[in-house]
C-alpha cells in the first residue's frame, strides 16, 4: 500500500496536484481534517478493498495549529510502522501568488473581513511550518504552468521506486532568483560565459556549438566533477534517512548555457549508475518539464 499526504499553500496548484494523482489511479480525497487523518489511514489500511491500495489525502491550513503542529509526529508513527508514506508539500514565492489570486479572484481561505490577503498568506505559511517540515519532497512552482506541475508530479511520485531515492538536477538563472525546493544549490557563474560569443548568445547549453565551448574550459569540467562528488557523497546519507527525494540546482546569471549544460552532464553521468534521475530547466521555453534520465530499477 502506498500512502501521499499532499500539502501546499493556497494558489501553489495542490488541487492539479491531487487531480494528477486520481489520473494515475490514486484513491483521492482533499481537505481532510487533520484530527481526522489517523483513523482514516487506519481504515485504509485495514480495508480489504484494493481502491485503497495507492491513496492521496489533501492536507491543508483550514484546521486548527494544534492539529496541524501533530501531523509530523503521526507521520514518523506511520512510516515507523513500515507504512509506504511520503509527504508532498507545494509553494511559491508570495508574488506569484498574490498575481494568482488577482487573475483568478478566488477569496484565500484563511482571508475574512480583519485579514487580508497579504495576512492570510502570512498565516497560512506560519500554520503550516510542521508539514513542510515532515515533507519528503517541496515542489516550488513559483515559474510552472499547470501541465509542467503535471508532469512533474507524474515523473517524481509515479515513476519514483519504492524505496529508491529519486534524484532531479536543477538548473536555473539567478535573475529569476534561487528555487526554493533545492536540497543543495550551486554557483556556476563564475565560469565563461557563452552569452557573450556572438554566435552562441541565442543558443542554450543544449545545443553542440555551446557544449563545445564549454568542454574547452577545463575549470567547467572541474566544477562538474566537484558537484558529482560532493552529491554522490550525499547519496548513501538520503538513503539511510529514507529519504525519497534529492532536488540539485545549478544556477549560472540567465539559467540557459553554463548551468543547463553543467546539470545535463550530471543527469548523464548519475543515470548511467541509478534509477530515478531526471534533468529539469526552469529557465528554457519548456521549462518544468522533467525529463527522465535513470537507467530501469533492478
Amino acid at each position: 500500500m502506498r500512502i501521499v499526504i499532499l500539502s501546499g499553500l493556497s494558489g501553489s496548484g495542490k488541487s492539479v496536484a491531487l487531480h494528477m494523482l486520481e489520473d494515475l489511479g490514486f484513491y483521492c480525497i482533499d481537505n481532510i481534517p487533520a484530527a481526522l487523518l489517523k483513523p482514516f489511514i487506519s481504515f485504509t489500511v485495514r480495508s480489504p478493498e484494493a481502491t485503497y491500495d495507492r491513496t492521496a489525502i489533501g492536507l491543508d491550513a483550514r484546521n486548527t495549529q494544534a492539529e496541524i503542529a501533530s501531523v509530523p509526529q503521526l507521520i514518523g508513527e506511520l512510516k515507523r510502522s513500515g507504512l509506504e508514506l511520503e509527504v508532498i508539500f507545494l509553494r511559491a514565492g508570495e508574488d506569484e501568488l498574490l498575481r494568482r489570486f488577482a487573475e483568478t479572484r478566488r477569496r484565500h481561505p484563511l482571508s475574512t473581513g480583519d485579514i487580508g490577503l497579504r495576512e492570510a498568506m502570512a498565516l497560512e505559511r506560519r500554520l503550516l511550518e510542521p508539514v513542510v517540515s515532515a515533507a519528503d519532497l517541496v515542489i516550488d512552482t513559483s515559474r510552472m504552468g499547470v501541465h509542467a506541475l503535471r508532469e512533474i508530479i507524474h515523473q517524481r511520485v509515479e515513476q519514483r521506486s519504492a524505496d529508491r531515492l529519486s534524484i532531479t538536477f536543477e538548473s536555473f538563472g539567478f535573475k529569476d532568483g534561487i528555487p526554493g525546493d533545492a536540497d543543495f544549490v550551486f554557483d556556476a557563474r563564475a565560469l565563461p560565459n557563452p552569452y557573450w560569443e556572438p554566435g552562441l548568445r541565442n543558443l542554450t547549453g543544449r545545443d553542440p556549438e555551446v557544449r563545445m565551448f564549454l568542454e574547452k574550459h577545463t575549470d567547467v569540467a572541474r566544477l562538474t566533477a566537484d558537484i558529482a562528488r560532493f552529491v554522490r557523497a550525499r547519496v548513501p546519507e538520503f538513503q539511510a534517512s529514507n529519504r525519497g527525494y534529492l532536488t540539485v540546482a545549478v544556477g549560472c546569471t540567465g539559467g540557459q548555457h553554463r548551468s543547463v549544460y553543467i546539470v545535463d552532464r550530471l543527469a548523464e553521468e548519475f543515470g548511467a549508475e541509478l534509477p530515478n534521475v531526471t534533468a529539469r530547466h526552469s529557465a528554457l521555453p519548456d521549462a518544468g518539464i522533467f525529463r527522465a534520465r535513470g537507467r530501469p530499477a533492478a
